[in-house]
């Protein structure tokens, strides 16, 4: 499917999204804790398959010859070590909930069912551990949306097919995923999934800009080596969905720029 301008798939990615939490926000509160906190299992355990599709380009045929067959696996590795070691000095994390919570406070002064949410003596409600406060709910809404939204296949290279007039079909098809994603999302975590559409809207739109101001930007083996990168990283999202472990997620993004430097590095090694 041809795409009329530049960017439609990315608009109506972003309008499935808001439609979706919308509908997740407004019908989410009618269901009892123990269904919203199955749906975050569902959520998690949805993540980790999507994490382990991802995951798997790392076997592609593609990066093991330009980069060699025992090399693909390390250079995940090192761009996750590398970037997470980057991210963790820069504070990424930190400074990211930082934001959030200052997005939050200005959600909480215009919605009074937002503030009202913040109980520590609540029990488990939406996935969510006793003592979670609205603050930390609207953090991981809107961090665990985005990234799910935001990295993967789909989004890299839909995105920058879009921009090259190559068509829409994948961010067709990532739009309904997403959308039923940010209904099931919104329902446990709130107002913060709604937010995640405009993480959409920038990461996309710039792929889609950089797929019409230059082409093809990276070569496959690239994509394959960001996607795989990527793919680990929502497992951790997955992990953090089914309370297993908080992995500190936030501190790894620099891992997504460091995928492809890396394996440009290792192909010109060779």
């Amino acid at each position: 499917m041809d795409a009329s301008f530049p960017g439609l798939g990315t608009v109506i990615n972003v309008a499935t999204v808001t439609v979706g939490a919308l509908l997740g926000m407004a019908v989410g509160h009618r269901f009892p804790d123990r269904t919203r906190s199955v749906v975050t299992d569902c959520l998690g355990l949805t993540t980790l398959l999507m994490a382990g599709l991802s995951a798997v380009s790392v076997t592609d045929r593609a990066l093991s010859d330009a980069t060699g067959d025992g090399a693909p696996v390390l250079i995940v590795l090192g761009s996750l070590l590398i970037g997470s070691i980057a991210g963790s000095l820069l504070r990424i994390g930190d400074r990211l909930e930082s934001l959030a919570g200052t997005i939050e406070a200005w959600f909480s002064r215009r919605s009074p069912a937002l503030a009202d949410s913040d109980d520590s003596d609540a029990p488990v409600v939406d996935g969510a551990p006793r003592g979670t406060t609205a603050r930390e709910k609207f953090i991981e809404g809107w961090l665990g949306a985005s990234l799910l939204f935001c990295v993967g296949p789909l989004t890299i290279l839909g995105s920058l097919s879009d921009g090259l007039g190559r068509g829409i079909d994948q961010l067709l098809l990532k739009s309904v995923l997403d959308g039923f994603a940010a209904l099931a999302f919104a329902s446990t975590f709130g107002v913060g999934v709604l937010l995640s559409a405009a993480s959409v809207a920038v990461v996309q739109g710039t792929l889609t800009v950089v797929g019409v101001l230059l082409g093809s930007i990276l070569p496959e083996p690239h994509i394959l080596a960001l996607t795989a990168t990527g793919g680990l990283m929502l497992a951790g999202i997955g992990l953090r969905l089914l309370r297993i472990k908080d992995v500190p997620v936030a501190d790894m993004l620099p891992a997504l720029l460091v995928a492809p430097l890396l394996t440009q590095l290792v192909i010109a090694l060779r």
